[in-house]
């Protein structure tokens, strides 16, 4: 895994990209980025290049392939300890948590957008969103500190996309959960990832919510 290459979308939106960039570079993995602008001309064909589902991220390890975020994650957890928990049974929650948030909390997705450039205060507020926020307040609740299970870890590269979108759309939280937001806020590599989105000058309409 010396030349590992990770294709990633815009970073202002692209909330599938975050988590495997961020957990490589807060574990220290070695890899080069390709970034493709998406929602262009030519975005699909060059995405197919590298995905055969033509989506962003995907992971390529020589003549191995590998895409969709939580597969990814996988895919390193097997050649890099520490993405998940060396407990059975904390691991058992971690990996259940991390795909939570995979298939589910589609009103999130849909009201409150990742953008990481934008500020939507009270936007967003739908009960739906409002039930799936709870959620994920009940999750966070149990936090070890300062991460989810003590150390970073996959299941925090999973809800990294979160934490930038209750700083877009101004969330409140409870103490412990506004502790573990801001430890991941302030995780340099996630400063790198906030300081690159605002940087990009594509603008994808369908995320710019509320302009």
């Amino acid at each position: 895994m010396a030349d590992l290459l990770l294709v990633v979308g815009n970073k202002n939106y692209s909330s599938w990209s975050l988590r495997p960039w961020l957990a490589m570079k807060v574990l220290g993995i070695p890899f080069r980025e390709h970034r493709i602008a998406l929602y262009q001309p030519e975005s699909k064909r060059e995405l197919l290049q590298y995905s055969p589902a033509g989506k962003v991220p995907c992971l390529v390890d020589g003549a191995t392939s590998v895409w969709d975020s939580l597969a990814i994650l996988e895919y390193l957890a097997e050649r890099h300890p520490g993405l998940w928990p060396a407990d059975a049974a904390l691991r058992a929650r971690a990996r259940s948590i991390s795909a939570e948030m995979h298939s589910g909390f589609p009103n999130l997705r849909q009201h409150m957008s990742m953008n990481v450039r934008r500020r939507h205060p009270g936007k967003g507020r739908t009960p739906e969103v409002l039930a799936e926020i709870a959620r994920i307040v009940a999750i966070w609740s149990e936090c070890r500190g300062p991460f989810l299970f003590g150390p970073f870890g996959a299941a925090d590269a999973m809800y990294a996309p979160v934490v930038l979108r209750f700083r877009t759309y101004e969330v409140e939280l409870r103490s412990v959960c506004r502790a573990y937001a801001d430890a991941v806020l302030a995780l340099p590599a996630l400063q790198e990832w906030m300081r690159d989105a605002e940087r990009e000058t594509e603008v994808l309409p369908q995320f710019e919510l509320y302009v």
